[in-house]
């Protein structure tokens, strides 16, 4: 994590406790899966990657600078860092990141300019999630907005059999 998007600084960060959000236990409100249905948004995987995570960092206060995008970036041509991407139209509106190593997916940010469109994200990353057999999906850190999709909080020794257990299995992180 970087102090500011400014800074040249970044240290690593291991929380005592992590958010997960148990993929059998997703769940999402009735008003989203209306959108959803009615297919107002369009959503993508990986197309414009970079876009998302630079996206994710407009903000005032972020833990994303310009090292960790780069990074990120090189994660993701690599196949090891994922973006959903929700349009509206030819405009991205809306989207997350994250890490996918084997069975495990690490979400790090998203972000939203169009109501609801993180929400959409997060729905379909559940979907890619839950088709390729995903086995943990680790949000870093538990947050009421989280938990309204059935984010919980665990504590380390929890959350390393569920790591051990995710890296014993290979999945694909697509559509």
């Amino acid at each position: 994590m970087a102090e500011s998007r400014d800074s040249d600084f970044v240290d690593w960060f291991s929380a005592d406790k992590r958010g997960v959000i148990p993929i059998e236990n997703f769940h999402i409100s009735k008003n989203v899966l209306k959108i959803i249905k009615q297919k107002k948004f369009e959503v993508k995987i990986n197309t414009r990657f970079r876009d998302v995570v630079e996206r994710c960092a407009d903000r005032t206060d972020t833990w994303i600078n310009d090292l960790i995008i780069n990074s990120y970036d090189v994660l993701n041509q690599y196949g090891h860092a994922n973006s959903v991407e929700v349009y509206l139209g030819n405009d991205l509106v809306g989207g997350l990141y994250g890490v996918h190593l084997n069975a495990a997916f690490f979400g790090e940010s998203m972000f939203k300019i169009e109501p609801n469109a993180d929400k959409v994200a997060l729905y379909y990353c559940h979907q890619v999630l839950k088709k390729n057999t995903f086995r943990l999906w680790d949000t870093q850190f538990y947050t009421a907005h989280l938990g309204r999709f059935g984010c919980i909080e665990i504590n380390k020794s929890e959350y390393d059999v569920l790591l051990q257990e995710a890296m014993r299995q290979d999945c694909m992180f697509r559509l």
